[in-house]
């Protein structure tokens, strides 16, 4: 036998047990304090990451440790190399793209659930996680005054998603495969798939993904009369064409509540109306806005919702509940089952066989699966409707009161109506000869100062910012001083220019 290499006579400097209760116990506490005392100072750094494309490499080994290293040797490594790199969306201070919210009992659930680690991709793997997962859906959609049809209780369902992006991909897989039973698979390249021009992009992504046509992607046109909304006009007359000019077949719509760049509102019942008229299959995409619609004053801008087919809303966003978890309600889900279900004989059970029991692997892309239920679960017990409300409520009014302050500055203007907490504003003063080119600057200047970080969007032609409210940390002061910041970034452009 020949000599053992000298690394494998080393002694290691632990033994090898990955979950032992005690060790586990002790190395928690560590990292529950960290992040913490994280919280407790995120305020204190650049929200915006500083840092240099690159920059870990070159603080990190060529290779992976070869003998274990502590818990507080690794912990003080996340401090000085990770936390650098980090844009702390957890921030006060963080007003960029769209808020995604964190809390204890989200933070707490998703413990819970690494914890655990089950793979739920079917009743039997883990029967809690689906049970609970079927529970919690009905619930939220109840509080939504989602119509009976969407909810388990009334012959629908819902199911959570990792992203809207999922969510769309599986609602457009279920309608086409739907469409393609009626008119042969062979037509798949006349089907046709429908959203405005302020649409998220993850419709297109589904739609590539899904097989369609990419010439058969429509982004109909939206203007500032009709505040970006995508209108029933400009949708049965993009459809007519395809129609009559081009013997296409129109096969989903994808309406949004609360588009990415202005939080424009497509009106439900009007498009749903001309939608049903071609037997589309529609999409409701409330990523963003969902959340605000458990208020009453704002579930009208869900009115129509039940002509549509299916509804999803990202309780990541804006509803205290950790990444990942968007939240899909369909009224048929036999065909979501249709189109995304396979039965390998591995996973064949009698309670599958019995068809009383959810299998949620046949209601997504994937197999495996986590626990999701749990986090949310915790939200809605821990803070109750009342306080989900409040929490909502409270961004909304800070975010009035940004839109005030900027009324009371004739070098700004907010460009499109605001409907929830995201403000869509810039500078217009006249003396400026390129006005988006300005406002490009000044956002610039403000994120790289790491005092306040906002992102921009484009619409109807004009460069925007958008100031988000939404993180759970952020109170009126954090938006007072972030419109200080704004005003006085702005002052040195101005002065300079």
């Amino acid at each position: 036998m020949g000599s053992l290499h000298n690394d494998e006579m080393k002694p290691h400097a632990g033994t090898m047990k990955p979950l032992d209760p005690e060790e586990f116990r002790r190395q928690g506490h560590l990292v529950i304090d960290f992040l913490a005392d994280y919280y407790k100072n995120v305020d204190k750094y650049p929200v915006r990451s500083q840092v240099e494309p690159g920059y870990l490499k070159k603080r990190m080994p060529d290779s992976a440790p070869y003998d274990p290293e502590p818990i507080e040797t690794i912990l003080r490594d996340v401090q000085n190399d990770i936390v650098p790199g980090i844009t702390h969306w957890q921030s006060p201070n963080y007003f960029a793209y769209f808020p995604s919210s964190g809390s204890i009992a989200g933070f707490l659930g998703e413990m819970l659930s690494t914890g655990f680690n089950v793979v739920g991709f079917n009743w039997m793997s883990s029967p809690a996680a689906t049970e609970l997962e079927s529970i919690v859906m009905d619930w939220l959609g109840k509080m939504l005054k989602l119509p009976s049809e969407f909810l388990f209780s009334g012959g629908g369902g819902g199911v959570l998603q990792g992203t809207t992006c999922e969510a769309i991909l599986c609602t457009l897989v279920a309608a086409r495969d739907r469409m393609l039973k009626k008119i042969g698979r062979e037509n798949i390249n006349k089907l046709v798939v429908y959203g405005s021009d302020q649409t998220h992009s993850a419709l297109q992504k589904a739609a590539q993904i899904a097989g369609i046509n990419p010439n058969n992607f429509r982004a109909v046109a939206t203007t500032k009369a009709d505040a970006f909304g995508l209108t029933a006009e400009a949708l049965r007359a993009a459809i007519k064409s395809d129609v009559e000019s081009s013997g296409l077949v129109p096969l989903f719509l994808c309406a949004t509540i609360g588009t990415t760049s202005s939080t424009a509102v497509d009106p439900l019942g009007p498009l749903c109306h001309v939608a049903e008229e071609y037997g589309m299959w529609v999409h409701v995409d409330a990523a963003y806005a969902g959340s605000a619609c458990i208020c009453p004053e704002y579930r009208h801008f869900l009115d129509g919702v039940e002509k549509a087919h299916s509804f999803s809303f990202n309780a990541h966003k804006w509803f205290l509940t950790t990444l990942d978890c968007c939240c899909l309600w369909v009224k048929d889900p036999g065909a979501l089952i249709q189109a995304l279900s396979t039965y390998p004989e591995y996973l064949r059970n009698k309670a599958s066989e019995s068809k009383q029991v959810v299998d949620y692997k046949d209601w997504q892309i994937t197999l495996s699966r986590r626990f999701r239920s749990l986090k949310l679960w915790m939200v809605l017990r821990s803070y109750g409707v009342a306080n989900l409300r409040k929490f909502l409520r409270s961004h909304i009014k800070m975010a009035k009161n940004f839109e005030g302050l900027i009324g009371m500055d004739r070098r700004f203007e907010v460009v499109v109506p605001r409907n929830f907490a995201t403000v869509c504003f810039r500078v217009v003063a006249a003396e400026m000869e390129i006005v988006d080119s300005f406002n490009a600057k000044l956002l610039e200047s403000v994120n790289e100062s790491g005092k306040v970080y906002m992102t921009h969007a484009v619409v109807g032609g004009a460069y925007v910012m958008r100031f988000a409210v939404g993180a759970s940390l952020t109170e009126n002061r954090h938006v007072i001083l972030a419109w200080k910041e704004v005003q006085e970034h702005a002052n040195a452009l101005l002065t300079s220019s």
